[in-house]
Order: structure tokens, then sequence, then C-alpha cells
């Protein structure tokens, strides 16, 4: 039994560490490729890959690839117990996930814009704002309740946003892209966080109740993003505008130039690199992560996901894609805070110890505290973070 257990243990640490280190490749791959200059299917010189639709089909791709592993565990599971019925739900239509894959593309393109002008760090941090787009929308439209000790989470995660927007000011713009086209990258990062919001409260309304296994869910949505994205790119193609600043290569503006990029992949090795870690990054860290909120719980996922967040800001200042400021590090900080706050990481089991320490006995207030009885699961703790995160 304890070797049993050690072992799961073992399981449960590589689980994490897969699952940092994928989401750190995911989002670097991302800017590195952003970074590259390179030839592409047009006269002019050598240019950066500025092509986020095209970064949001691999991470389609990435996401439908979580279809295959949900039917290797059926098959293996089918094998042992002749039957898939427990894995499958009731009245299961895979339509439901259309509007999330919907909001899941809006949400991704627009990120992958932004991360063109600002810093693989700030991307990473300023997504911490689905915090409060979702709590908020949780309570529009779900009536859910949000506790004295969730809000200050949500007012901290607020201002820790503020913090760095602050810093990338400061910093007066990251690599080629000025001081306005980073706030600019930044405030498209913010736009996305509140359709990203949106993509789980539809989640929320559309799936629950069907009990869909998380890695058919990502699958399903990552088939329709798919399909939806690469139908997408060809009216793309022939709108005669680009992002502000970086269409200096084209001589007939595109809003998304699909054969330059592939004419790009072609003719470099490093870039096909950093497009095949985004793609095999984001399936992996889907599996890893969906699996560390099974086996250990989605609080523990958010942790992890700061520790993703601290391991890309050290990696950017390692290789100066960006300089040091005193303002972006009180900023993750702020974050970091407030996110544990929220999830009942961190101020809630500070006042519970000081008020069994003062008055010798347990609180049993909920709106102080955010505690719950000890019979609440997770879901109804945090029911906007069932089985996912952003998944990205």
């Amino acid at each position: 039994m304890q070797m049993k257990n050690v072992g799961f243990l073992g399981f449960q640490i590589v689980v994490s560490v897969v699952m940092v280190l994928t989401g750190t490749i995911n989002t670097l791959s991302t800017k590195a490729a952003d970074l590259l200059v390179v030839p592409g299917n047009n006269p002019h010189a050598a240019h950066h890959f500025n092509h986020p639709y095209v970064q949001a089909v691999g991470m389609f791709i990435g996401e439908f690839s979580c279809m295959f592993v949900f039917g290797i565990w059926a098959l293996s599971y089918y094998t042992v117990k002749r039957t898939i019925k427990p894995l499958i739900p009731k009245k299961f239509n895979p339509l439901i996930f259309l509007p999330p894959a919907c909001c899941d593309i809006l949400a991704t393109s627009t990120m992958y814009l932004g991360l063109n002008l600002t810093s693989a760090s700030s991307f990473q941090m300023l997504r911490g704002a689905v915090i409060i787009f979702s709590g908020l929308l949780s309570v529009g439209f779900l009536g859910s309740h949000i506790s004295v000790t969730q809000w200050l989470g949500m007012i901290t995660v607020f201002f820790g946003l503020m913090v760095v927007g602050v810093g990338d000011l400061v910093d007066n713009g990251v690599g080629t892209a000025s001081a306005s086209q980073v706030i600019t990258g930044d405030l498209l990062i913010l736009v996305a966080q509140i359709i990203v919001s949106i993509q789980v409260v539809v989640e929320e309304y559309f799936i629950k109740g069907y009990q869909v296994d998380p890695l058919l869910a990502v699958g399903f949505e990552g088939m329709f993003g798919l399909g939806i994205t690469l139908f997408l790119l060809i009216p793309m193609y022939f709108i005669p505008w680009h992002i502000p600043g970086t269409d200096f290569w084209q001589e007939i503006p595109r809003y998304e130039d699909a054969l330059d990029a592939l004419a790009q992949i072609g003719n470099s090795w490093l870039l096909v690199v950093f497009v095949m870690g985004n793609v095999i990054s984001i399936a992996f860290f889907n599996f890893t992560g969906l699996t560390v909120t099974k086996y250990l719980n989605a609080t523990t996922r958010m942790v992890l996901d700061s520790v993703r967040t601290l391991f890309i800001w050290i990696f950017s200042l390692a290789i100066m894609w960006q300089s040091f400021f005193f303002t972006q590090l009180i900023g993750f900080v702020l974050l970091i805070l407030g996110t544990f706050i929220y999830y009942d990481i961190l101020l809630p089991p500070a006042i519970r110890w000081v008020y069994r320490k003062v008055t010798g006995r347990s609180p049993r207030t909920r709106v102080l505290t955010g505690t719950f009885p000890e019979d609440t699961d997770e879901e109804e703790r945090n029911p906007l973070i069932k089985g996912r995160e952003d998944i990205n």
C-alpha cells in the first residue's frame, strides 16, 4: 500500500512538472515564432511571422488531438470492461460545443494578435483578468454567489493588471514595437479575457448536466475551432487590412495571409520547430492540466499556472526579450496574491487560523472567510474552473 502511494505521488509530480513545462513552452514558442524574421510569399524583404490566425490553427490542432487521446483511453477501457457506455453521456449532442468553440476562436486569435505586440510575460500575466470577467458574468447570467474574499481577490487582480500595464508603458516598447503598440497588445489581451469569460459561462450553461469527459470536450471544441478557422482563412486572405504597424512587408494588405505563412514555415526549419512546439505543447498542456484537475484539484492547477507565468517571465528576462522593471514585479505579485485569495488558497486559511487561535473553534461564516461546509465539492467552491483553465 505504501509503495502504491509513493508511485501515485510520483505520478502527480511528473504530471504537474509536465503541465508547467509544456504550458511555458507553448507561450514561449508562440512568441519566438512572432519574433523570427523569415522570407515569405511576397517580393519584399524577410519579415516577422505576423500570422495570429495561422497560429490559432496550430492551437486547435493541439486541442483536436485530445480526441485521439480520448479514443485510446476508450479503447483501453473497452478491452477491460467490454463497453464504453459509461464514457459517453446520454442524449449527447456534439453541437453543444459549437458556441464555446466560436468564443475560443475569437479569444485565441485576439490574444495572439496582442502577443504580436507585447511581451510574453505580460501576455501571460494579463490573462489573469479572466478571474474578474468570469466572476462578474457568473453573477449576472448564472446567478452565482461571490464571497467577500473572492471580491477581494478580484480587486487585487485588478490593481495587479493596472501595475503591469503601467510597467509596459515604462518599458517603452517590446522589440520592434512602440509603446503605443505594446499598450494596444495589452488591451487586445484584456478584451480576449472578456471573450474567454463568455466562453466559460457558455460552457457552464450548455454543457452542465451532460457530464462530458473533459478530454472529449476539448477535442470537440478543437474540431469545431479548426474547421471554422481554416474556412475563415479564405475570406481573410482577401480583406485589404492588417494590424497597423505590421503591414510594412505586404505589397497588398491582407488581414491574414495564410499563403505567406506557409511560405515562411517552408523557408525556416527553426520556424517549423516553433510552430510544432506550439501544437505539441498545447496538446500535452491540455491533457496534463485535465489530469491535474482530476487527480489533484482545480486549485492546484491554478497554482501551477502561476508557476508557469513566473517561468515565462524569468526566461524572457534571461534571453533579453524584455528589460526588468520593478513595476512588473509588483504587478506579478499582486496578480498571484489576488488569484490565491480568489481561489481560497491564502486569505481564508489565514483568517481561519487566527479565528481558531483567538476563539478556540472553527469559523462557520462563508461570507467572511469564503469557507464552505466539509461536504462541498470543488465545482461548487469554484463553479467556473471545472475541468479547464482557458485551456491555452
